[in-house]
């Protein structure tokens, strides 16, 4: 349901040409284009500004376009191509001063659409690859994770609830031989007592699912990959219940737990030499007579008590449950994404996911591939000064600070409360959005940080953990 077919295909000859140019190309390109499509691109005054589009006439119609790229040397340059492309036959990029692979994915990224419940106006243009090129074949996958981390999060929450989600992780596991994880029911709430509080409101009940993977060259002693996702599939905020206007998106808040597995289908594809383990807590907040209440105490699976200070602030106790139990197994890295507080989006913005760190090592190589795949981030501070905002009269802790500041800090300070000391860990505090439609990120759901993961894995962890200079690719 979550894993559908790309418009791309492999070694067309009959393909017709895209030439993608920037401003200092243009004159190179009029006088090597046939005479007559020189003319028009002339008339027609084309500057290759960005997302200039402009399609060349030939004998049978339409024989070729030309594609502006201006400055922009993002893949998202090259975004707009598969709607604004006729959709009959196929397309090729032709050589040009970018990145190929780059081009690929961008092309890919703007071909998507959620269509499980709406047909499209019309079908995306097909783009065609060379067929023994890694880069491209790498592109293709990423852009196969990227539709489907979409897709799980534009799905509606009556239709993707917490069984549906757990469902998803497994089925993505067992594609690719993994050993699954469902627990539920009276297991659940012994082993997750954090997660059964959230959940207790909704008639749908929580889950903790996942799997366990090892890569086909990795050994009982090559690196453990963590990953841990929260997936609140509707968040009304419990008692402390959002405004209308604050539940709109609240179906993306499972984005943590989609975005984890677009990260483990790119490492799984890839086949890395590492042993990975995935735990989403899926889960729905919500109002009943049995919801938790503010101000109840509840005991979560560190031992550590818990004052509700806000039942709005919920994912945070879906998280700690597995990151106290994924950082017990020592793992070389542990990670987990969640679309955790409005106050990282007031101080970063909706493109820039907010980065935690205890490695410095796992930041700094987060930081640069997130910056080198077009897939950013940004660091903020897991600053000891306001660890005593958690402080509780009544618990060991309260869910939020009892002051109105740094709330994207404090919900980290609080995660790592139950992160095993000498953990190297990494929370992302994501976004997962597009509030509108721009060249390669149509609006609806986002897979954020997922590309950059991957390569930093590849580049930090593989590398550490064996002799070679390269990483595994």
């Amino acid at each position: 349901m979550f894993d559908r077919s790309l418009p791309v295909v492999t070694g067309d000859s009959a393909a017709r040409p895209v030439h993608a140019i920037r401003p200092a190309g243009l004159a190179p390109l009029l006088a090597a284009l046939p005479q007559q499509q020189a003319a028009w691109l002339h008339a027609a005054g084309f500057a290759a500004r960005a997302q200039e589009l402009l399609l060349l006439p030939g004998e049978g119609g339409v024989a070729g376009a030309v594609l502006g790229l201006g400055a922009d040397r993002s893949p998202c340059a090259f975004g707009g191509l598969a709607n604004k492309l006729p959709a009959e036959g196929t397309w090729r990029l032709a050589p040009g001063d970018f990145d190929a692979a780059g081009a690929t994915l961008g092309f890919l990224l703007g071909a998507y659409r959620y269509d499980r419940l709406k047909a499209a106006r019309r079908a995306p243009a097909t783009l065609a690859v060379p067929g023994p090129e890694q880069s491209h074949a790498r592109a293709v996958a990423e852009a196969a994770a990227v539709w489907m981390v979409r897709d799980l999060v534009n799905t509606p929450a009556n239709l993707l609830g917490p069984s549906e989600l757990a469902d998803a992780a497994v089925a993505l596991g067992r594609r690719h031989g993994a050993a699954p994880i469902r627990i539920e029911g009276e297991a659940l709430s012994v082993a997750y007592p954090a997660i059964a509080a959230v959940g207790r409101g909704s008639e749908r009940a929580p889950v903790v699912a996942g799997f366990t993977w090892r890569g086909s060259a990795a050994t009982d002693s090559s690196p453990l990959v963590s990953l841990c996702g929260k997936g609140v599939c509707f968040d009304t905020g419990g008692y402390d219940i959002k405004p209308s206007a604050g539940m709109l998106r609240m179906k993306k808040d499972m984005a943590g737990a989609a975005n984890v597995l677009g990260i483990a289908r790119l490492l799984m594809e890839a086949d890395l030499p590492i042993r990975l383990a995935v735990r989403l807590g899926c889960v729905e907040n919500s109002v009943s007579g049995r919801a938790m209440r503010p101000l109840d105490v509840v005991r979560t699976r560190r031992g550590l008590t818990v004052e509700i200070g806000n039942t709005d602030a919920e994912g945070r106790l879906v998280l700690c449950d597995l990151l106290a139990e994924a950082s017990d197994e020592r793992p070389d890295l542990l990670l987990d994404c969640a679309t955790l507080t409005g106050a990282a989006r007031v101080a970063l913005g909706p493109d820039l996911p907010a980065l935690f760190a205890t490695d410095e090592d796992w930041a700094g190589r987060l930081l640069q591939e997130g910056m080198a795949q077009h897939d950013p981030m940004w660091r903020l501070p897991l600053w000891d000064g306001y660890d005593t905002w958690l402080d509780s009269p009544v618990a060991d802790l309260n869910n939020i600070s009892s002051k109105p500041f740094a709330g994207a800090i404090v919900a980290a300070l609080f995660l790592r409360r139950f992160v095993a000391p000498g953990t190297p860990w990494v929370h992302l505090d994501i976004y997962a959005w597009n509030d509108s439609t721009r060249p390669g990120r149509p609006e609806g759901g986002e897979a954020q940080t997922i590309r950059a993961v991957r390569s930093a894995i590849e580049c930090q962890l593989i590398v550490r953990h064996t002799d070679k200079n390269v990483p595994v690719t």
